[in-house]
């Protein structure tokens, strides 16, 4: 018996260290106002193109605003991530934790959101105030009303830029565990169609130049890093500030960053900007078949082959993510009618042929098909992938 139970401890110990062993989230300390709070941070990160979050998460106070200044589901979500892509050229992932804004908060973020108060309207304001303090606050960032003229001259010399501002913020840990903010991002998004109604009440809409767009885009970042700088624990972080230019309301490919610029801790004025060459575009479309036609034509022809399969076909719609005028990444949607699981799968293997067969490997592929039941299966085909990855939800 002895010797059995020796064999068996024995055997426990070398299986025990067989097992894997997982390594536990990180643990950091981060001071409030009035008390320092344990965070986690999680171990694994699960690609390089991610930050690691800080948790519990901490939302923002302005992200709600997003919602009612934003029109398009598909530029919100662009915003957002579009500004960390930017960020990593400053904060590089695997130097940095990420941790949603924390310094502007939604009563601010709404202030600059405004129109910027003429005289009258700030003499008015002061009048309104009787027996209190005179004080009127004139923080809007959007140009100042222009009261003479029709409907469409006062609109015209005067659109609404600035549509929402988004921040992140960036921290490190240092040598004894503490999460240091080292930097901030504050994205600008900026419309490029204004919209307003004329005087019988009948819905217009500008298309914004994008030259003004640019110019007063960049004037924009200039006042809102002073404003930074003035906040309490930003006067010496490093900042980066992108400017995103909006796509109109019924849009299916989302707007994209344009510039971005890079401020040194201390410095508050901006020395230069940097050029980002990336956009969306709708595959098959008119656009595409002027700027990227080959990619534009396999398109079409991946479309027809779907056309020619499949009876219950509703559309197909790609949207093509271009950086530095090179496809990057090809998010494709399909909607159909199925009757059957069996359907699903045959329809599937199908289609991952033609995505292997249509499109060249130095590009993403992301191939969703959906029915009115919700996701039915999914394909993906990364750069240099020589088999997809195929799931089908049950």
């Amino acid at each position: 018996m002895r010797r059995l139970g020796i064999f068996i401890i024995g055997t426990i110990l070398l299986l025990s260290g067989c097992v894997p062993q997982f390594e536990k989230d990180e643990e950091l300390v981060q001071e409030t106002e009035n008390s320092q709070e344990t965070a986690i941070v999680p171990k694994y990160k699960i690609s390089d193109q991610y930050y690691r979050t800080v948790l519990p998460f901490n939302p923002s106070e302005a992200r709600g605003r997003v919602v009612s200044g934003i029109y398009n589901r598909l530029d919100i979500d662009e915003f957002e991530t579009g500004l960390m892509r930017l960020s990593q050229n400053t904060f590089p992932s695997d130097d940095y934790l990420y941790q949603d804004g924390q310094y502007l908060d939604g009563e601010t973020v709404g202030s600059w959101l405004q129109r910027k108060m003429s005289d009258a309207e700030v003499e008015s304001e002061l009048a309104k105030q009787k027996g209190k303090k005179k004080e009127v606050k004139n923080l809007g960032l959007n140009p100042i009303k222009v009261t003479e003229g029709t409907a469409k001259d006062k609109n015209e010399a005067a659109p609404i830029y600035l549509s929402h501002i988004m921040e992140q913020n960036y921290l490190k840990k240092d040598a004894e565990g503490k999460a240091e903010l080292s930097g901030i991002s504050i994205g600008l998004a900026l419309n490029s169609v204004h919209y307003y109604e004329q005087e019988d009440g009948y819905p217009r809409e500008y298309v914004i130049p994008e030259a003004k767009i640019e110019q007063y885009g960049k004037e924009l970042a200039n006042e809102v890093l002073k404003r930074i700088r003035a906040i309490e624990g930003l006067e010496n972080v490093p900042v980066v500030i992108g400017l995103f230019m909006l796509e109109e309301k019924q849009s299916v490919v989302p707007g994209s960053f344009f510039a971005y610029t890079e401020v040194k801790g201390k410095n508050s004025t901006i020395d230069k900007w940097n050029v980002v060459k990336e956009a969306y575009y709708l595959l098959p479309g008119k656009d595409a078949q002027k700027d990227y036609r080959d990619d534009n034509t396999r398109m079409l022809n991946f479309k027809s082959e779907i056309d020619d399969y499949f009876p219950n076909y509703t559309g197909v719609i790609g949207r093509g993510y271009y950086l530095d005028e090179q496809l990057t990444e090809l998010t494709i949607e399909i909607p159909m009618q199925f009757y059957g699981k069996a359907e699903v799968v045959g329809f599937t293997q199908y289609v991952t042929g033609l995505v292997m067969e249509h499109f060249p490997n130095y590009f993403t592929v992301k191939c969703y098909i959906s029915s009115i039941d919700g996701p039915e299966a999914l394909i993906v085909r990364e750069v240099d992938m020589e088999e997809p990855y195929v799931h089908i939800y049950q």
